[in-house]
Formats: structure tokens, sequence, C-alpha cells
């Protein structure tokens, strides 16, 4: 005797499996030389000084010498006499003549300080700043010219035969000073040429200097 018929259930909507870590698509893979491949979109200028102490001793003896006269005007118009300093300073520049001596040089002194601030205001600063090639356009880095002639110079010394190496880092060329001992110099040159190459592409700089390299022999004299 049978029991009662139990209906089959009805099927659910289909659900596929879940996609495994191993079937999904899998993101692009990152630069693996990332300094090889610069960013020509993003703007690779020069760090801008902020200039703090310039600005703050500008900005302070402008708000002082308008607070005094602001503060004289003020006193005149009450009914007060002038302050000294101003009734000496129109004496004065009652009896100058614009050929005195004194008035060409204060004339010459603000027209330098004043080239000086011009100058301060259009020029970036930072020159021992090197920037660094951009990849991303909200990230800047730099590198101290200190370091980077560092670097070069760890990386010629580890070239065979090179005893001393001097380097001098610019923002446009790279002047170094190496002596050999004991092999050839134009070998120690070629092999010194492409280690340099090799190393100042690694820094990453957004303007690569240019190399100068000098070889001297032991028997040279030392400049």
């Amino acid at each position: 005797m049978s029991g009662p018929s139990v209906p089959p259930a009805s099927p659910g909507p289909r659900q596929d499996p879940p996609t495994s870590a191993a079937h999904q698509p899998a993101p692009p893979a990152a630069d693996s030389e990332p300094f090889l491949v610069p960013n020509r979109k993003a703007g690779t200028g020069r760090f801008w000084s902020v200039r703090r102490i310039p600005a703050a001793l500008l900005a302070a003896v402008v708000l002082g010498g308008a607070g005094i006269v602001l503060y004289d005007i003020a006193a005149v118009r009450a009914g007060r006499p002038a302050m000294r300093w101003r009734r000496t300073t129109a004496d004065a520049l009652a009896r100058w003549r614009l050929d005195d001596p004194w008035v060409i040089a204060v004339a010459a002194a603000v027209v330098v300080l004043g080239l000086v601030l011009l100058v301060l205001a259009v020029t970036p600063g930072l020159r021992r700043l090197l920037p660094m090639r951009r990849h991303d356009p909200t990230v800047r880095a730099g590198l101290d010219r200190d370091a980077a002639a560092l670097i070069l110079r760890d990386r010629a010394m580890e070239v065979s035969g090179v005893r001393s190496v001097r380097v001098r880092m610019r923002r446009a060329k790279v002047s170094v000073r190496a002596r050999s001992h004991f092999r050839d110099i134009d070998e120690v040159r070629a092999d010194l040429d492409a280690a340099l190459d090799a190393a100042i592409v690694e820094l990453g700089l957004a303007k690569p200097p240019a190399p100068v390299v000098r070889v001297l022999g032991p028997s040279d004299r030392k400049g």
C-alpha cells in the first residue's frame, strides 16, 4: 500500500553559481616601471616658494607705516599738531634738490628694492628642489639636489676602477668628476656614462639633466 503522493517542488528561479575570483576579470596591471613612462598631460613645472619671511616683513612695514600716517592725519584733523617726524620730513623734502646725492642714493635703493620684490613675485624659487614626473595630477613630488647628487655619486662609485667621485647637481646639468686608479680611462668613462645615464633615468625627474663626465687618471694632478 503506497502512501500519499507528494507533488514535486516547483523549481524556483535559476541562480547562477557565484563567480570565483579566478574567473573575474583581472584589473589592469600597473606599470612596472612608472619612471620610464612620464605623464605629459600633468604639469611638471618648478615648485613655487611661499616666501613667508619676505611677505611678512613687507606686510609689517606697510602696515606699520600706514598705521602711523593714518594716526598722524587723524590727530591733525582733531586739532593736534603733527608729529615731529612728519614736520622734519616735510622741511627736509622742501630743502632737498633732485640732484642731491642723498636723494639719488635713496631713490636708487628704492628702485633696487622694488626690482627685488618683482623678481621674487614672478619667479618660483625653491631652486634646490627638482620636480619629478607626475603620473597623478593631484600629486606632486620633488627631489632635493643634494639627495640626487648623493644617489649619482653612489652609483658612480659602483663602477669598477673608480676611486673617487665628485658630483655637482644642477637643474639642467650634472657635473661629474671621477678619478680612476687601475683601469683604462676610456673603459672607465664608458662604464661611468652608462651607469649615470641609467641612474638619471631612475631618478624620475621631469627634466633629466645632461651629464658632463670627466675622468682623471692616477697621474693627473688634483684640481
